[in-house]
């Protein structure tokens, strides 16, 4: 049987009073991730630790220097870009030193934390960016295909030693349901999967909680 390659990475959300350092994937020819907006980090250099290779990242990245950036969670990607299963550890950094300067990689922008799930993400990032600011430990596995949030499963680990599990199958459970859409204007203000809150972009209505995302009725 065919075996993807590994990819090893980090990912890191700078953070200043109330908002989080984000890059827009708007420079380099056939990114993969043109166009959404994306922590800082990449891919490790031989030898290195998660840590070494987030503070290396960052710095390269941005001209920011992280101070002791903490650990979070860590998602494994089967198959991301069709060529190989990526393996991210995802870091918050509260303390830095340095000047901000530009980026090859994209467009840097400090955003408001309350803007983060605004804009355009991965569908798998709406989910685990409000995990980075909770007090327990994450470590998931995120399902894609042609660029497509097919579902995932985490397991959170508490400071109390509690351990908790969950999962979704975006494909699977719509497909049990025998669900055809009926488009009308109001489906356009909830998730029709898991019931949410949505966001609208360029006529697709994204949840706001799981991810899922579809054309919009009124465009």
């Amino acid at each position: 049987m065919a075996t993807s390659s590994l990819k090893l990475a980090t990912l890191c959300y700078v953070q200043r009073p109330g908002q989080t350092l984000m890059l827009h994937r708007v420079k380099r020819a056939n990114d993969y991730h043109e166009g959404k907006w994306n922590g800082l980090g990449g891919k490790f250099e031989q030898g290195e630790s998660p840590e070494e290779c987030v503070v290396r990242e960052v710095y390269e990245e941005s001209g920011l220097s992280c101070i002791d950036p903490a650990l979070r969670g860590q998602i494994t990607f089967p198959n991301f870009d069709g060529e190989a299963d990526w393996y991210v550890w995802l870091f918050l950094a509260r303390h830095w030193t340095g000047q901000l300067r530009d980026s090859q990689e994209g467009r840097l922008a400090w955003i408001d934390n309350d803007r983060l799930l605004d804009l355009n993400l991965w569908p798998g990032d709406r989910l685990f960016i409000p995990w980075l600011f909770e007090d327990r430990y994450f470590s998931a596995k995120f399902l894609y295909k042609d660029g497509d949030f097919e579902g995932y499963e985490a397991t959170f680990y508490g400071q109390d030693g509690r351990i908790e599990r969950e999962s979704y199958e975006h494909r699977a459970e719509a497909e049990k349901a025998a669900f055809v859409p009926n488009y009308e204007p109001v489906d356009d203000t909830f998730c029709w999967l898991c019931g949410a809150a949505v966001s609208k972009r360029h006529c697709k209505i994204i949840c706001t909680q799981c991810g899922f995302t579809r054309d919009c009725s009124d465009p």
